[in-house]
């Protein structure tokens, strides 16, 4: 394996050897799969290809499970908060990334709040007809 992150996240392993390096038997990675708590890559064929990234997805599924006592569908729903946060994280990074950007090209909002008004509007019903 290569020390360079980039070229360690390109790389894809085949269901028996992603198996192994988690720790875990081939069909437990089917299941999880089928369960949507990994998503690997998928071949022309329909062959699982692991990255690195999935196997440690699921070295933490199995600590998450083994250690902590979290039950699969618990452990679904954290890796969903924990996406969701990321997806966040990103978000607010690029905006904060933009602010920075419209800051230094001299931009400045007004944030002046709205003024209150004070005006005294009198309702007088119409007249009836009689």
């Amino acid at each position: 394996m290569s020390s360079d992150p980039k070229k360690a996240e390109a790389q894809y392993f085949l269901i028996s050897v992603a198996a192994q390096l988690a720790g875990m038997h081939a069909q437990t990675l089917r299941t999880y799969d089928r369960l949507g708590l990994v998503s690997p890559q998928r071949t022309s064929g329909g062959g699982r290809r692991y990255s690195n990234r999935d196997v440690e997805l699921l070295r933490e599924v199995q600590r998450l499970s083994q250690d902590e006592g979290v039950n699969l569908a618990g452990i679904k729903r954290i890796i969903e908060l924990t996406n969701q946060v990321e997806e966040l994280q990103q978000q607010v990074a690029e905006l904060a990334s933009e602010v920075d950007r419209l800051r230094a090209a001299g931009y400045r909002p007004d944030f002046t709040p709205p003024q209150r008004s004070t005006a005294l509007v009198v309702w007088q019903p119409r007249n009836r007809r009689q």
